[in-house]
């Protein structure tokens, strides 16, 4: 690849599903002649494909993986695959104008679903030897479904960017029909390895097939560290995220379009904090790849060509400043035990349980006889570990109970007196604090209320932090 001050930029797939107004705004927009080029793009699979092919982000509806893998006969899985296919060609038909471009891909999605199905059911009649379980190979299964969605989208961009007269080149890093064995390093220089980025436009599939196998560690969150490793490795000027909506100060749904405001300029330290708030500005092991690599990231709005959006550096705040407020529903889990003083151990066992339930911690206090994790997980894989801890602790006291956790942030909050004017302002606006936390690097202050005043809790700390509005002295008593 012929390396030349590019960009790695990345789509998501709610922006793909407006693709066709990405090419007026992001791919082509004003450019023309060279200025089309020395951009790579690194795409997700079209809004809602992926649900199909794997399980609903949200609902966990089933797709073609999870009815695979719960399914007793085939119907299930075939009939969701058939279903992902119709997806795949009503998703293209939208977006391709020219018949012959929506012939090749049909055919495309055509090539791909028999293939996958052909794979699926051999695998299924291997298995039934048993000699071989069908266990050990789900998460190969999870990768092959997963690939498809995005090697779809980046097909269908780059025919569509070539009816418009850009030069855009289909790379496809997922893997498909090779049998050999590559890292994510050798699969990405494969891959770009005879482009040409001042003349070509490389459309990259947000899925890469390697040894590594990114499902099992980043799942969903694949395509983020493939962004990231391309913009590492071929050691890109910058990195841009394209969101549909600029980085703010607060979801202006809840505390005003008028009021909310576009970030700018923060640093990794705050993306880390957002993700650890469920908010992801990039995946946390994909900010680390870049910042590691020394390559700044921008988050823009795809929709907002003429912005610059925010950038994301290691440069510090040139004042003190809260960013942003944000928050996340949690359960608090609550170990209570007498003989905890001086008792070593406690603190592990409960680490332990919460890692093989798979539960994501968010933040914890401790006492001399209480330690309380602060986590974002379903009740029901928190009453697991409650379980858990019950037969491990007979005499200690157990309990969880959901609760809502709000965060000023900022690179520097150094003497803004964030936690006393959290407290004010939330006490301001009626919402019990039950309890709040500031560690000494002054980038969060973290409030723990209940359940239902996080958008109500949210509203009254963006509104005295972010926008400066004053807390009304409380009423002496007479």
């Amino acid at each position: 690849m012929t390396s030349t001050g590019h960009t790695v930029e990345k789509i998501g797939g709610t922006s793909m599903s407006r693709v066709r107004e990405l090419v007026e705004t992001l791919f082509i927009g004003d450019r023309e002649g060279d200025a089309l080029y020395n951009r790579i793009f690194v795409v997700s699979a079209f809004g809602g494909i992926t649900n199909l092919l794997l399980e609903h982000k949200k609902s966990g509806t089933p797709g073609v993986y999870a009815s695979f893998a719960n399914d007793d006969d085939d119907h299930g899985w075939l009939d969701a695959l058939t279903k992902v296919s119709h997806a795949m060609r009503e998703a293209h038909g939208e977006i391709l104008e020219h018949a012959g471009d929506r012939n090749m891909a049909d055919e495309f999605v055509r090539e791909r679903i028999e293939g996958a199905r052909s794979c699926l059911f051999d695998l299924q009649r291997l298995c039934s030897y048993g000699h071989f379980r069908l266990a050990d190979h789900m998460l190969v299964i999870r990768e092959l479904l997963s690939g498809l969605g995005e090697a779809h989208s980046a097909f269908v961009t780059t025919l569509l960017l070539q009816r418009a007269g850009v030069d855009a080149r289909f790379v496809d890093l997922s893997g498909w029909r090779d049998d050999t064995d590559h890292t994510l390093q050798e699969r990405i220089a494969a891959g770009l390895s005879d482009v040409d980025l001042a003349t070509e436009l490389p459309i990259v599939t947000g899925y890469a097939q390697c040894t590594e196998g990114l499902m099992r560690e980043f799942d969903r969150g694949y395509s983020e560290v493939t962004f990231a490793n391309i913009a590492a490795q071929t050691q890109a000027a910058e990195a841009i995220i394209h969101k549909e909506f600029h980085l703010s100060s607060a979801d202006p749904k809840l505390v005003g379009e008028d009021a909310v405001r576009k970030i700018g300029h923060t640093n990794y330290d705050v993306a880390d904090q957002l993700s650890n708030l469920g908010m992801e500005a990039i995946h946390p092991k994909a900010a680390k790849t870049l910042r590691q690599a020394v390559v700044p990231l921008r988050v823009t709005n795809a929709f907002d060509p003429g912005d610059p959006g925010t950038l994301i550096d290691d440069q510090p705040a040139d004042t003190p400043n809260v960013e942003i407020v944000t928050g996340l529903k949690i359960v608090a889990l609550e170990l209570f035990e007498q003989d905890m003083v001086g008792v070593k151990g406690y603190d592990a066992a409960i680490l332990e349980a919460l890692k093989r339930h798979n539960v994501w911690i968010v933040s914890k206090t401790s006492n001399a006889n209480t330690i309380t994790h602060y986590v974002h997980a379903s009740l029901k894989s928190v009453r697991r570990v409650v379980k858990e801890l019950e037969a491990l602790y007979p005499s200690s006291e157990v309990s969880a109970r959901t609760l809502s956790l709000v965060s000023p942030i900022g690179r520097d909050m150094t003497g803004l007196r964030v936690l006393s004017r959290g407290l004010a302002a939330l006490e301001e606006a009626g919402i019990e604090v039950i309890a709040a936390n500031q560690g000494p690097r002054a980038v969060d202050v973290q409030f723990i209320i209940g359940a239902k005043d996080i958008e109500a809790g949210i509203t009254a700390l963006h509104r005295v932090l972010i926008e400066g509005k004053a807390v009304d002295a409380p009423q002496k008593a007479a």
